[in-house]
């Protein structure tokens, strides 16, 4: 009893122990697989089939032999399994089985001896692991968890039980009474018993799988290998009969029966009902943890039967194990048997050598199917008996008389059950090898008759327990009586008894299948009944808290799940209309207070979530081109477009700009917009506003950006299929082939800025990213915060209006050099001091044709930088120039640092990295406008108008305060642009035209104090 290659896979039911073992075996190329009931080797057999083919698949029963010539694998009940066989792989189901009084012997006799070549497999409960680890050392035991929980529902009654409920008692008397009472409250129900032939167990099981019925009673045969959509499992009865005695079930029955509730990842229950007393907390929490006891012993029969006489057979049958952990089987029906046989004259005279005591135990193998007395029963075996040895088949008359008495399809389910049992008697005989002398041909006439008693027997089931057409409540309405109507708590309609529909908020949905006036009838007797049921909701609405209640993002309101008014849109787009969803049922004062809770909830919802822009909306102290900026803010929820509201925001004053910044409004560079709104739930508000007043709920792309926005990130690929308003809608500026946060690119803005204000000739530090006081290139914290790459950043720039110029690597570092050459000159003058600001004096007019400070030969692009002028920036820029310095000191704090990706910065390395390994040409980027030609016959034109006008002198724009906030001086308060006038040692303006036109002179005092400072450094 080696455990050696032997693999024991255990646990509860509803873990795919059996799926496992097919799809094990069809991986060898043999098997054989033992199953505990002729109905699931049949189901078994089937799916082999399919997968496999019909002809390499046997199927091998008491009572069924399909054995084709090229089969390679076997599905056979315990019973039927061979006792040596030469197959590669071994599958025996449900071992826990070995322990059983009545049949365990065969289980365990099975399970030490039979081996498969590569692979034997166990398939059982979890108790069985202490035996097998003791009986089959070196055995590997494989622990499978339950796909699906399951939990203790409690007590209830039999017709308040839910629907796809099996109900289970333990006689078919109490079987057939609690059906007769389901069919009567709740339609009808399905029947399985152990006595039932296979083929009217199916039929019951489809009526019941395929929705025709939603309850099945059955008895324990549904714990053993029935595969049923069972959500709850109901125990009508603990206790049962097991062949010797009546007693309680123990933990590990009860837990086989409950185990059948739940399928694959559903869940399920399992409870009592009103007879039968609450499971205590000790049983409940063992049925839902699976923990049962194990299984001490295993049933045991001697296998080495001495067949040289009737006493030495018996005396081999009555041998005790000598392995601890077996105990010696109960004589079962084949042992009753013998012993009676034994007993009679002319049975004992005939078995008087070896050959025909074998015969002899053969025959007593014959089953019991009519539960009849085992002394009824052995006469029935000595008469088989004396004919196989007298005649050497059984006498065909006698067969054919009992097989013609059996032929009837008359009478009631008894009846039609007892002829099953009595036919299926004589299939077991005409499958036995050598007792008929034509096999075939009674082989197929008693399967015949069989499946005809079957569909007959599953024909007056379905008559007696299932009445679809619910005849008392017909006749209850014919009559027009009051009907009395329940509502479950998960919104099931009962009306008396009948389940009818379901009530979802305050609308009513007919059950499905009802069809003709028998339906209407139905549906009209339940809205009729519910009229009370509808002002109670009513008043419990009314009295709800918002907790209750919810706005989804289709624009449904639900109270406690179910449905009860969707949104409209209306001229105010803060102030959509609920349109109820009720029957007419509900009237009068009660669907009023309906209407006035529901209107209140959803203007206090969109009230919370888009507060901002609901105060913007009614606020009072805007006035003015404020109050028309604010409407146009509402109007576009929170968001605009500043180049469509340059001369608006232009013309407003300071005291208009701070009332509308005290409600949150943003003055950027690209937008007019307020952050609060930036945010989750005020954009999937917005969204669902938008959408319904422009039938967008069924656009594509809706929904899809708030996620996106939830998850902090600052930019996205846009989609060509979404409509595009829902990008900014949810908070993101559509810029091609990327969307970027609003508030994240007004971040961009603020870093770009100071890169083309910078001019090489003011003196100060050159920034990151700035070129030549007119372009700049792209940084890493530009990218960072966009979370974008290189190219993603091309493509943003081009669409905020910028433009670039492509650079070679070494046009770009000779131009630097030759920009950090002027800033070691004017580095040296600022440590020159008073000897300095002397040569600068003598030096304050050079002659014509000499090269200002600011450009060299080497440098033609610094003479370019210094006719750029701010009429090249984007236009929303440009609108912006004069005020993004105060807005953005104000609006700092408004702008949540955003954390860029750490995917998008690793792109951004990679990039880099690339960019590294091989040169690649440097873009230059400069605010989009009118071409170089028309900028520079602009400039030359203002240089003209400009000529001769003195430090006193007005400029076009206004008097000298203008003109000094434009040179930077401290009455100013204009911006510091790149504009602004240079300085000499006395602090007069310098035309900076006439600098750029001079040459450089290398006799100059600044190129001699140039070389003297290099000279002292070395």
């Amino acid at each position: 009893m080696s455990g050696r290659g032997v693999t024991a896979m255990l646990g509860p039911t509803n873990t795919g122990k059996t799926h496992f073992a097919i799809e094990r075996m069809v991986a060898h190329s043999s098997g054989v697989i033992g199953l505990p009931l002729r109905l699931l080797a049949r189901e078994v057999y089937n799916r082999l089939v399919e997968r496999v083919g019909v002809n390499r698949v046997a199927l091998i029963t008491g009572e069924e032999k399909i054995a084709p010539k090229t089969a390679r694998y076997s599905v056979c009940t315990v019973e039927a399994m061979p006792r040596e066989t030469d197959v590669a792989f071994v599958a025996i189901d449900e071992v826990q089985l070995a322990g059983d009084l009545e049949r365990g012997h065969i289980f365990t006799d099975r399970i030490l001896h039979l081996r498969g070549r590569e692979e034997t497999l166990l398939l059982g409960s979890a108790t069985m692991k202490p035996i097998l680890r003791q009986l089959l050392p070196g055995v590997s035991i494989v622990e499978r968890p339950r796909l699906s929980s399951l939990f203790y529902a409690g007590q209830k009654r039999i017709t308040r039980l839910p629907r796809r409920s099996a109900i289970v008692a333990f006689s078919s008397d109490e079987v057939y009474a609690i059906a007769e009472l389901i069919r009567r409250q709740r339609g009808g129900a399905a029947v399985v018993l152990g006595a039932l032939s296979p083929r009217t167990r199916n039929a019951q099981v489809e009526l019941y799988q395929n929705g025709d019925v939603e309850y099945l009673v059955a008895t324990d045969a549904i714990g053993m290998g029935l595969n049923l959509d069972v959500d709850h499992v109901a125990f009508a009865q603990d206790r049962k009969f097991d062949g010797h005695q009546y007693r309680n079930l123990n933990a590990g029955e009860l837990g086989q029966i409950a185990g059948r509730a739940g399928r694959h990842m559903r869940d399920g229950t399992f409870g009592v009902t009103s007879r039968v007393p609450p499971f205590d907390d000790e049983l409940v929490e063992r049925l839902e943890t699976h923990q049962f006891d194990p299984v001490k012993v295993l049933q045991w029969r001697s296998k080495a039967l001495d067949f040289t006489s009737l006493h030495a057979l018996k005396a081999s049958l009555d041998e005790v194990p000598r392995v601890q952990g077996l105990t010696r089987a109960l004589p079962a029906v084949d042992q009753r048997a013998l012993e009676f046989l034994a007993r009679s004259h002319a049975v004992a005279g005939k078995a008087d050598r070896r050959d025909r005591i074998e015969l002899l135990w053969e025959a007593c193998a014959l089953p019991d199917y009519r539960r009849i007395t085992p002394a009824q029963h052995a006469d029935l075996i000595a008469s088989l008996y004396l004919d196989l040895v007298e005649h050497g088949t059984v006498d065909e008359d006698f067969l054919a008389k009992q097989v013609r008495h059996a032929d009837r399809t008359d009478g009631e389910i008894d009846t039609l059950s007892a002829r099953i049992a009595q036919i299926r008697t004589w299939t077991y005989v005409s499958n036995r090898p050598g007792w008929l002398a034509d096999p075939t041909h009674w082989q197929e006439k008693t399967r015949k008759i069989e499946d005809r008693l079957s569909d007959a027997l599953h024909e007056r089931l379905t008559k007696r327990f299932v009445d679809r057409r619910t005849s008392v409540l017909m006749k209850r309405l014919r009559e027009n009586a009051m009907l009395e109507a329940e509502v479950s708590v998960n919104g099931d309609v009962f009306v008396e008894g009948h389940h009818v529909g379901e009530l979802a908020g305050f609308r009513f949905k007919a059950v499905s299948g009802a069809e003709g006036p028998d339906a209407k009838a139905i549906e009209a007797a339940a809205l009729k009944a519910l009229a009370l049921e509808f002002e109670a909701r009513a008043a419990r609405l009314h009295a709800s808290g918002n907790s209750d209640l919810v706005l989804d993002s289709s624009g449904t309101v639900r109270w406690l799940g179910d449905p009860v008014a969707r949104l409209v849109a209306t001229d105010n787009i803060l102030r959509p209309r609920a349109v109820l969803l009720a029957d007419e049922q509900l009237t009068g004062t009660a669907r009023d207070h309906v209407v006035a809770r529901i209107e209140r909830f959803v203007a206090h919802t969109i009230q919370t979530v888009l507060k901002p822009l609901d105060d913007l909306a009614n606020a009072d102290d805007i006035e003015g081109l404020a109050r028309g900026l604010a409407f146009q803010l509402v109007e576009n929820y929170g968001v605009l477009f500043r180049r469509d509201v340059a001369a608006e925001v232009k013309a407003l004053d300071q005291d208009a700009r701070a009332s509308l910044r005290r409600y949150g409004v943003r003055f950027g560079a690209y937008h007019v917009f307020m952050p609060a709104l930036l945010k989750p739930a005020p954009a999937e508000m917005i969204t669902m506003l938008w959408a319904l007043a422009n039938d967008g709920l069924d656009k594509p792309g809706y929904g899809e950006l708030i996620p996106v926005l939830a998850a902090g990130r600052t930019s996205v690929v846009t989609d060509p299929g979404y409509e595009r308003a829902f990008y900014k809608l949810a908070g993101f500026r559509y810029l091609g082939k990327r969307a970027v946060r609003i508030d994240i690119l007004e971040r961009l803005a603020d870093i770009i800025r100071p890169l083309t204000q910078w001019k090489p000739e003011s003196g100060g530090a050159r920034p990151e990213g700035a070129f030549d006081g007119r372009r700049f290139v792209t940084t890493p914290a530009m990218m960072s915060i966009l979370g974008a790459t290189p190219d993603d950043m091309e493509e943003i720039l081009k669409g905020l209006g910028y433009r670039a110029d492509v650079a070679s690597p070494e046009d770009v570092a000779r131009i630097e050099a030759a920009q950090a050459e002027r800033d070691a000159e004017k580095a040296a003058k600022q440590h020159a001091g008073v000897a300095v600001e002397t040569v600068a004096r003598r030096a304050d007019k050079p002659a014509d044709g000499e090269a200002g400070a600011g450009e060299t030969p080497e440098n033609p692009v610094a003479g370019e930088a210094a006719e750029a002028e701010t009429s090249e920036k984007p236009a929303e820029e440009q609108a912006a120039a004069t005020e993004t310095a105060d807005d953005t000191t104000a609006d700092t704090a408004e702008a949540a640092p955003a954390q860029p990706e750490k995917a998008d910065e690793a792109a951004v390395k990679d990039e880099a990295a690339k960019e590294e390994e091989e040169p690649k040409p440097v873009l230059l980027w400069r605010p989009g406008g009118r071409s170089q030609n028309e900028r520079g016959r602009q400039h030359q034109g203002r240089g003209q108008r400009n000529e001769g006008r003195g430090r006193g002198q007005p400029n076009r724009k206004g008097g000298d305060g203008e003109r000094d906030r434009a040179a930077g001086k401290p009455g100013g308060k204009g911006p510091k642009g790149p504009h602004r006038a240079k300085k000499d040692g006395e602090g007069k303006p310098r035309d900076q035209r006439r600098e750029r036109d001079k040459p450089v002179d290398p006799d100059s005092p600044f190129a001699k104090l140039a070389a003297l400072k290099a000279q002292m450094k070395r």
